[in-house]
């Protein structure tokens, strides 16, 4: 007698629309990620740039790195935050509604596999931050938090259109 195990082919949907459209059964209440951005910044070269791939964790900064839970095996690392960037539109238009950066650590060391640190409950948390409405920003130093300005405000539209709370953030840290 053959006895035959089959795994579930469960998978998490990311939906690109709204996920409550049709029969009412699977997919109620998933999480969208369509209004999500993520934005690697590198203080270490003075840029910001959108890496798409970081939504799956395989960002530029994340490939052919073995990640650590502790910090103490990199050598002189590279810092690196990806902040989740949540866009929304209101009556004015498009603008920043949440915005949540997370740290991510890279060996400076020559080697095939580089070590690395990053936090992925951490990272987790802070995505859903963003997608929530929040900022959290205020651990980010201020090099990174400079250059992330400057990036968030190439986007004219959008920034003009972001509430007046989430402005004063930025000069209550640039005081």
């Amino acid at each position: 007698m053959k006895s035959q195990s089959r795994k579930a082919n469960v998978q998490f949907p990311i939906l690109k629309n709204d996920p409550t459209i049709g029969d009412g059964g699977f997919g109620i209440g998933t999480l969208s990620l369509e209004n999500i951005t993520p934005v690697i910044v590198e203080p270490d070269n003075d840029v910001a740039y959108i890496d798409m791939d970081a939504l799956h964790g395989k960002s530029k900064v994340e490939k052919k790195v073995r990640f650590q839970r502790h910090t103490e095996e990199l050598i002189e690392p590279h810092l690196y935050w990806i902040v989740w960037v949540a866009i929304n539109i209101g009556k004015s238009g498009a603008y920043y509604s949440g915005i949540a950066a997370a740290k991510i650590l890279v060996s400076r060391e020559e080697r095939r596999i580089k070590l690395g640190y990053k936090s992925l409950p951490e990272h987790v948390n802070y995505l859903d931050k963003a997608l929530k409405g929040k900022y959290i920003f205020n651990h980010m130093d201020r090099k990174s938090k400079a250059i992330l300005k400057d990036f968030l405000e190439q986007y004219e539209d959008y920034w003009k259109n972001t509430t007046n709370d989430f402005k004063k953030l930025w000069e209550r840290e640039e005081n």
